[in-house]
């Protein structure tokens, strides 16, 4: 233990092996450690564009609504009606045209 704790296996003669085997472990913790950056990164940025997803579909939704009330035709009516424009009181009608040679 007092050995471990004087370091003595890394000046021994047998330094190199320990030495190449704590420079993989460090590389290896770099390596583990920069991808678990990168993939909360990615989970950080899946869901902020969830919830702008929900966003906009929501307003869209309302546009949705909105224009559906603008087409009725009671909106129709009662906008050309402040214009002056009434609806028409009698149905149209079909035209036939016989051509005869």
């Amino acid at each position: 233990m007092y050995n471990i704790l004087k370091a003595d296996f890394l000046i021994n003669n047998d330094a190199v092996k320990n030495w190449r085997f704590i420079v993989f472990c460090t590389s290896l913790a770099i390596i583990m450690i920069a991808c678990s950056h990168s993939a909360e990164r990615k989970v950080h940025n899946i869901a902020k564009l969830n919830t702008e997803v929900r966003e906009l579909r929501s307003e869209f939704v309302d546009m949705r609504s909105a224009l559906m009330k603008l087409k009725m035709e009671s909106t129709i009516t009662n906008k050309m009606a402040a214009r002056g424009v009434k609806p028409s009181e009698t149905p149209p009608f079909k035209i036939k045209i016989n051509i005869t040679d």
